[in-house]
């Protein structure tokens, strides 16, 4: 089993970072799903489908959730995701170097993922002055 990877986002992110992902990546170690809040969407309609997206990427291990913007709408759902049940870790600030990093650690548990997933953003942002 693996951890699954569930992306919450605003519209349009989620699904366009996981696009780019299976390009560079064609075989995704990690199941992994986007779920995208519209901006006028209530949190409260988004759970139960919000939910569903959660238990389809679960293996069993647990699932690490990415959202885009730290107390935004996404973000606040996956807060609310993470109290059904399901072990759930939570980062933000998800962009295409978090991603990728998470799926090139793979083998990693749930416990030891955030780290990575932070460590990705963090590496991914380079200053080129050339």
């Amino acid at each position: 089993m693996a951890v699954g990877v569930l992306l919450v986002t605003h519209k349009g992110i989620g699904t366009a970072l996981l696009a780019v992902t299976g390009k560079l990546m064609p075989n995704l170690p990690l199941r992994a799903e986007a779920f995208e809040v519209a901006f006028d969407s209530d949190p409260d309609a988004e759970l139960p489908a919000a939910s569903a997206a959660l238990r389809r990427v679960d293996d069993g291990d647990g699932v690490l959730v990415l959202t885009d913007l730290y107390g935004a709408s996404p973000s606040n759902l996956a807060a609310r995701l993470a109290r059904l049940g399901t072990p759930v870790r939570r980062v933000s600030g998800v962009g295409l170097p978090m991603l990728l990093r998470v799926m090139n650690y793979a083998e990693l548990g749930l416990d030891e993922l955030p780290a990575v997933a932070a460590a990705g953003a963090r590496n991914g942002v380079v200053r080129d002055d050339a």
